[in-house]
């Protein structure tokens, strides 16, 4: 009996260890089945292992059959039951659960640029702006630019704003300053309107520009008088336009001379070399040097019924021993011209003025000298007249006064 037994025990722990063992692999699409039983004597142990696979999802069975070993004792029974587990496993999804799209970094706030200053020794049209920063370089070169030029004359200084011809890119200069090497000598760009440049010149020159005035003669009382000459000027225009432009141009503030050209008189006060002033009330002939008395003459001038006529003349003709002919006069009807002579009423020289048929002359009645008693002309001595003829021209002023 002891012998039964302990084999019925050997069987039962054998089929409990894994006798059969079942190992199913299934492929998509395919269904395997395994059922193994075995059958041992004085007891039974059943394994069913069914195995099944589909193509989304694997379901795996395991029943497992614990040994139910009875042992035939006089008075007990011993019975095991048999436990049955499932374990169920899905595949992990291909599909992975959206997440949210990650938050975009952060931008760093740029850090505000280092100030730059421009290198020593730079230069912008004349103007120094090395060591400086682009802001402060702009505002001393505009207020070098917009400082006023100055036009000089003698005794004269005007001022005049550089805007009212010109524009100065000053920005663009200071940009190039700021890459400029140390010492440079950067350009200022100025854009000067011509035009206005010369419409300026030109309203200046109406202001400066004065004619000339010649000298010119006329009596005070009975005695010559000259009023002198005055020079005209004028503005030279084209240099003033050239100076002003090429100041804007560098930039240059340093003072402009106008230059003014002297215009001179037609005639001055030496263009009167001689002046002859006949005093008809007093019968004298008075010959000036200019202004200057030079020769005291006397002379017989007409009478009451043919006065010798009062005003401005000029000596228009010369003739030496001339012919006399008779004008047309009551006092001469019926006579004949009388050829050059000792018996010529004209002596030995004519001086005719711009009165017609009046002249100085000599004449062959020296007595007459000192009187009104001609026909209107001027009788004087015969070498008294020819001494003044040959001191005075054609075109010589004659004044004939009442005095």
């Amino acid at each position: 009996m002891r012998r039964a037994g302990l084999a019925l025990v050997l069987l039962a722990g054998c089929a409990a260890a894994g006798v059969l063992a079942a190992v199913v692999v299934a492929s998509p699409g395919r269904l395997l089945a395994l059922t193994t039983g075995t059958t041992l004597t004085g007891a039974t142990t059943a394994i069913t292992a069914p195995i099944a696979t589909t193509a989304p999802e694997i379901a795996r069975t395991t029943t497992t059959a614990v040994t139910t070993t009875a042992r035939t004792t006089t008075a007990r029974t011993t019975t095991t039951t048999a436990k049955t587990t499932t374990i169920t496993k899905r595949p992990p999804t291909t599909t992975a659960a959206k997440k949210p799209p990650p938050r975009p970094p952060r931008r760093a706030r740029p850090r505000p640029p280092r100030p730059v200053t421009i290198a020593k020794g730079v230069k912008v049209a004349g103007v120094r702006v090395g060591g400086l920063r682009p802001e402060a370089a702009l505002r001393v070169v505009r207020a070098a630019f917009a400082r006023p030029l100055e036009l000089t004359l003698p005794g004269r200084k005007l001022r005049v704003p550089p805007r009212q011809f010109a524009v100065a890119y000053a920005k663009q200069a200071v940009d190039r300053a700021r890459k400029a090497p140390p010492g440079s000598a950067v350009r200022l760009v100025v854009a000067v309107r011509g035009a206005a440049v010369r419409s300026y010149v030109g309203e200046l020159g109406t202001l400066l520009d004065r004619p000339p005035a010649d000298a010119t003669l006329s009596l005070r009382g009975s005695q010559p008088w000259i009023a002198p000459e005055v020079e005209g000027r004028a503005l030279e225009r084209a240099l003033a336009t050239g100076a002003i432009v090429g100041a804007l141009s560098r930039n240059s503030r340093l003072p402009i001379g106008l230059r003014l050209t002297e215009i001179e008189p037609d005639v001055t006060r030496e263009s009167f070399d001689s002046v002859i002033v006949i005093r008809r009330g007093s019968n004298r002939l008075v010959l000036y040097d200019g202004m200057r008395e030079r020769r005291v003459f006397g002379v017989a001038t007409g009478q009451s019924a043919y006065p010798t006529p009062l005003g401005r003349f000029n000596i228009v003709v010369k003739w030496q021993n001339p012919w006399w002919y008779p004008p047309s006069s009551d006092w001469a009807k019926g006579q004949k011209p009388i050829p050059p002579g000792p018996g010529n009423p004209l002596g030995t020289r004519w001086m005719g003025i711009s009165s017609p048929g009046v002249g100085i002359h000599g004449t062959n009645n020296e007595s007459s000298i000192g009187y009104s008693v001609s026909h209107g002309c001027i009788r004087m001595h015969v070498a008294e007249a020819e001494w003044l003829f040959e001191h005075v021209e054609i075109g010589t002023t004659v004044f004939i006064v009442s005095s």
